[in-house]
């Protein structure tokens, strides 16, 4: 309902990553950033540098899981300049090797779907967010794409979110659905609240909580109403519910916000 075309993703992840980088690039690198207050500039451009490395290298090894070494950092370029060369380098990498990638490859991710297609898509929302994150720290935001922003709303719901239960876990939905009426892009999501409750095998971490799925359109017992745009950023902590309407059953909306108010992973 929401998804782009590869090229669309692509295309997104090019300019976002660029802006970020333009936007860090003469920002003061002790600023501090508001939605990740113990992180600087410096700090920002680090982490999206990382992350960029990191899914470059999934793409390249494709579709062998990532080694122990994969989750090593290098060592930390000493200055600002180097920080700034090191994401130029990092950043051209993935878009390098998405851009000669079959979507429909397989390859290695965290969530159900193991594709070149999840890194496309999953790396153009990293972009669109992180970039929101460079105009906040240097206070000099503008908009977000309303269709990606769109497809960001979705994602949280079905991956972040959500998604299909691992083996050693189940999930339980309620019965109520909450309606998301994205109102720049006339579009409308279905989401289903309820619980998962699973134990991981290997690290023995306990994942009870909140979990959503997305559903067909039906009878909404509540509705949350407001720019995709607005709606993303809301969802994703960096900014205030200012223009979002709620309306409906009170338990309902109150079940979707337990769901995304866990921290995310």
């Amino acid at each position: 309902m929401t998804r782009l075309d590869f090229p669309q993703y692509l295309e997104h992840l090019r300019r976002d990553s660029a802006r970020f980088r333009d936007v860090l690039a003469t920002c003061d690198p002790a600023a501090r950033v508001p939605a990740c207050p113990e992180w600087d500039a410096g700090d920002l451009l680090w982490h999206l540098a990382g992350v960029q490395r990191f899914w470059a290298g999934r793409i390249r090894s494709r579709p062998a899981a990532p080694s122990e070494a994969d989750f090593a950092e290098p060592e930390r370029p000493d200055s600002y300049g180097d920080l700034l060369a090191y994401f130029d380098e990092q950043s051209a990498a993935l878009l390098a090797q998405l851009e000669v990638a079959d979507p429909a490859d397989a390859a290695w991710s965290w969530a159900a779907e193991q594709t070149v297609g999840f890194t496309f898509r999953r790396q153009a929302q990293e972009a669109l967010i992180h970039r929101l994150d460079a105009e906040q720290t240097a206070g000099c935001v503008t908009y977000l794409d309303p269709r990606l922003a769109a497809d960001g709303v979705a994602e949280l719901m079905e991956v972040m979110y959500g998604g299909e239960a691992p083996p050693w876990g189940r999930t339980e939905l309620g019965e109520a659905l909450v309606r998301i009426d994205l109102t720049d892009v006339a579009r409308s999501l279905y989401v289903r609240p309820g619980m998962f409750y699973g134990t991981d095998p290997e690290s023995g971490k306990v994942h009870d909580g909140p979990h959503l799925a997305l559903d067909e359109p039906g009878d909404a017992a509540a509705t949350v109403r407001g720019r995709a745009s607005d709606l993303d950023a809301w969802l994703w902590r960096r900014r205030d519910d200012t223009g979002i309407e709620v309306s409906g059953d009170r338990t309902a909306y109150d079940a979707l916000m337990r769901a995304v108010s866990e921290p995310l992973d």
